[in-house]
């Protein structure tokens, strides 16, 4: 009877040790596949890592080659403003012609004839020459106020390509300010780029040198003394772009920094031009308004010069342009009527004026003007 207690307690423990190992070894597999799982989580954790980290470094790649091409685009542009004055003396076997014309000015300035070379300080350009057209505008600080990005913005955009292609606008920066200057060059760099590298834009700033000593003029603070000086270095200035611009184009058109140009307003000057009859005419008005929209002849532009530079002191340029009609063409005692009838054959007008004044703030710094009218 014992020996049967005993065998079933026997059996009964082999039972239940053969249960406990079955047990444990169903467990030991269920561990064993959490951990070969864990292990797979783990692995495509560090799989999508690498790959996170391998596009991290595309994309800092990618920024820091961006952060470079920025780095480089604001380099050229600061240096673009920086350094504005880029002498052309190192080119003076390329631009002899160009120079030539300035020796005029050394008759009139006698400070100027201890100069080398009379070059304006050219800031961007290509120097483009053999055009039909040289537009050119003589701008200053105008304070707070600027109308030249309007005004430029009229003129080429109302050109057609290959309007543009045969003419180029010059931008001559008149005022010592450098600040105004940079502003200037940094306002077309930005939004005249394709004008730019075309060369049918350019900017040039004068010499600081190339103006007299005006002390003549009355030291006085009213507004009479003021206009005055004022009037001299307008002249001044005009003069010197109609220098710089007469050997690039066969014609010069006189503009200010401050007019708005109408819908084909190119077109219907290059018509006129090509189907003028005369082919005497001295200049052709495209506009009544002071200086502006005055187109001359380049070849005639140095018979200009040297009488506005004869008289540059004693009256604004508008009232010269009108002078030398007086000395060209009317005689000592002559009737007015005869003169007159043949200024008028030389002395062109066309109708309607092609360009629009949109100036209240004048270029002489403290005056307004409101004179809009096209006429």
């Amino acid at each position: 009877m014992r020996t049967k207690h005993v065998n079933a307690l026997i059996a009964l423990a082999a039972v239940m040790l053969f249960s406990f190992s079955c047990f444990c070894i169903s467990r030991m597999t269920q561990i064993s596949n959490q951990l070969i799982n864990c292990r797979n989580h783990i692995l495509e954790f560090k799989e999508k890592m690498l790959h996170l980290k391998n596009k991290t470094e595309r994309n800092r790649q990618e920024l820091t080659k961006a952060l470079s091409k920025m780095k480089y685009e604001m380099t050229q542009r600061k240096n673009m403003s920086i350094n504005l004055v880029e002498k052309k003396m190192n080119t003076l076997g390329k631009n002899e012609t160009t120079s030539n014309t300035f020796e005029i000015l050394k008759f009139f300035f006698p400070h100027l004839r201890k100069v080398d070379r009379i070059y304006p300080d050219v800031i961007i350009g290509k120097e483009k020459t053999g055009v039909s057209f040289a537009l050119g505008i003589s701008t200053v600080n105008r304070g707070n106020q600027s109308y030249l990005k309007q005004t430029l913005n009229s003129l080429v955009s109302r050109m057609t390509p290959s309007e543009e292609k045969d003419s180029v606008v010059i931008v001559s920066v008149s005022d010592r300010n450098e600040d105004y200057l940079k502003s200037v060059v940094a306002m077309i760099t930005k939004r005249f780029k394709r004008q730019l590298r075309s060369g049918s834009l350019e900017i040039i700033s004068i010499p600081a040198f190339f103006y007299p000593n005006i002390s003549h003029v009355k030291e006085s603070t009213d507004d009479s003394g003021k206009s005055e000086s004022r009037c001299i270095k307008q002249v001044l200035d005009f003069c010197f772009l109609m220098l710089y611009a007469q050997p690039k184009a066969m014609y010069y058109l006189q503009l200010e920094d401050d007019i708005i140009a109408k819908k084909t307003y190119f077109t219907k000057i290059t018509d006129f031009v090509r189907n003028i009859t005369s082919k005497n005419w001295f200049y052709i008005e495209f506009s009544i308004l002071g200086f502006i929209g005055k187109l001359f002849k380049s070849e005639d532009l140095s018979d200009f010069v040297r009488f506005f530079l004869m008289f540059y002191k004693d009256k604004p340029i508008d009232l010269l342009l009108r002078d030398i009609f007086q000395v060209k063409m009317c005689n000592p005692g002559e009737n007015p009527e005869k003169c007159t009838e043949r200024n008028k054959q030389i002395r062109i007008r066309y109708k309607p004026s092609l360009f629009q004044h949109v100036g209240i703030q004048s270029s002489f710094p403290g005056i307004e003007q409101y004179s809009k009218k096209i006429r």
